[in-house]
C-alpha cells in the first residue's frame, strides 16, 4: 500500500510539471488576448430584441447548480440513512452551522430568518466561486476594439509577444461572466435583503415598527426632545436606505476587483502564476458570501426585536409563564 501511494503522488507531480510546460509552450505560441474590462455587462447573443448578456448565462448556471444541490440533499434525506455522508453531509453541516448562528441571534424568529440567511449565503457563495471555474471569463468572442486603446501590449515579462498597436487592438468578450460583477444583481439582492427586513419588522411589531423612522409621539408632549427623536428617526430611515448602497457596492467591488486582478496576472504571467491568486479569490468569495448573509440575518433580527416598552412587555410575559418554584421567580 505504501509503494502504491508513493507511485500515485509521484505521477501527480509529473502531471503538474507537464501541464506547466505545456502552459508555457502554449503561451509562447499563442499570445494571451486581454479581456475587455468593462463595468457594463456585454451581450452574447440576441433573442429577437432581447439581448442575452454573459451574466444572465452565469445566473442560469448558478440556478442549475442550486437545483442539483437541492435534489442531491433531498435524495439523501429520503434514502432512510440517519447519518448523511459525502456531499449531502457537507451541505447539512453548513446549514446546521447557519441555523445555530441564526438561533443564537434571532431567538424565536429563527425559522423566519433562517431561509433568507441560508439562501443568500449559498447562492452568493456559488456565484462568487464560479470565478474559479475554467472557461468563466476566459472563453468568448474576440473582437477588434477600433482604437478604444489600452487593450494590447507589445511584450509581457515572460517574453510572450502580444498583438501590437500596429496590428490592431483586440479584446475578449467572455460568454460567461461572474454574476457578482454585475451591479444589477448586487442591487437586486440588496433590495431583497432590505425590503424583507422591513417586512419582518412589520410582522413582528406591527405598525409600531414605523415609529422607529417616524417618531412623532413626543413632538407635542416634550417639544425639544420630540424634535430630537424625530430627527433620529429620519437618520434611521437614511441608514436603512444606505444599506442598499453598502450591500451592493461591497459585493460588487470586491468580486470585480478580484476578476480584474486575475485578468492582469493571467496576461502578464500566464504560466502558473494565477494559482496563488485563485486561492486568494476562493477565500474572498467565501468571506463576501458570509458577510452578505450574516448582515442580512443580523438586520432582520434587530428589526424583529421590540423597542422600549416591547422589551418590558415580552419580559413580563415570559416571567409570568415561569413556574412558581423556578429560580428566576424567586
Amino acid at each position: 500500500m505504501e509503494n502504491k501511494s508513493r507511485w500515485r503522488w509521484g505521477v501527480n507531480r509529473w502531471i503538474v510539471l507537464a501541464l506547466i510546460i505545456l502552459n508555457f509552450i502554449a503561451a509562447r505560441w499563442y499570445a494571451p488576448v486581454l479581456p475587455h474590462i468593462a463595468l457594463p455587462v456585454e451581450p452574447v447573443f440576441n433573442i429577437g430584441n432581447f439581448a442575452f448578456s454573459n451574466t444572465m448565462i452565469a445566473m442560469l448556471i448558478a440556478d442549475v447548480i442550486i437545483l442539483l444541490i437541492a435534489y442531491s440533499v433531498n435524495r439523501a434525506a429520503n434514502s432512510g440513512s440517519l447519518v448523511p455522508s459525502g456531499f449531502s453531509g457537507a451541505i447539512e453541516a453548513i446549514l446546521e452551522a447557519i441555523y445555530n448562528l441564526t438561533e443564537s441571534t434571532a431567538g424565536k424568529w429563527t425559522r423566519t430568518i433562517f431561509p433568507f440567511f441560508a439562501t443568500i449565503t449559498l447562492y452568493v457563495l456559488i456565484v462568487n466561486w464560479m470565478e474559479l471555474l475554467p472557461g468563466v471569463d476566459s472563453f468568448g468572442w474576440i473582437h477588434e476594439t477600433h482604437g478604444e486603446g489600452g487593450h494590447a501590449i507589445a511584450m509581457t515579462p515572460l517574453g510572450v509577444p502580444t498583438i501590437t498597436p500596429e496590428e490592431g487592438n483586440y479584446a475578449l468578450v467572455p460568454w460567461i461572466r461572474v454574476l457578482s460583477t454585475d451591479l444589477n444583481f448586487t442591487v437586486a439582492l440588496a433590495l431583497i435583503s432590505v425590503i424583507s427586513t422591513q417586512i419582518i419588522g412589520l410582522r413582528a411589531l406591527g405598525v409600531s415598527y414605523l415609529s422607529k423612522f417616524f417618531n412623532v409621539g413626543g413632538l407635542f408632549t416634550r417639544p425639544v426632545f420630540g424634535v430630537i427623536d424625530f430627527g433620529v428617526g429620519l437618520l434611521e430611515l437614511v441608514s436603512e436606505i444606505s444599506k442598499i448602497l453598502s450591500f451592493s457596492f461591497r459585493l460588487f467591488g470586491n468580486i470585480f476587483a478580484g476578476s480584474v486582478l486575475l485578468f492582469v496576472i493571467g496576461t502578464l504571467l500566464p504560466v502558473f502564476a494565477q494559482s496563488a491568486f485563485l486561492i486568494m479569490e476562493f477565500f474572498v468569495g467565501l468571506i463576501q458570501a458570509l458577510v452578505f448573509g450574516m448582515l442580512t440575518m443580523v438586520f432582520m433580527a434587530q428589526a424583529a426585536m421590540g423597542h422600549g416598552g416591547h422589551h418590558d412587555e415580552e419580559a413580563s410575559e415570559a416571567h409570568e409563564e415561569l413556574p412558581v418554584d423556578h429560580p428566576q421567580v424567586a
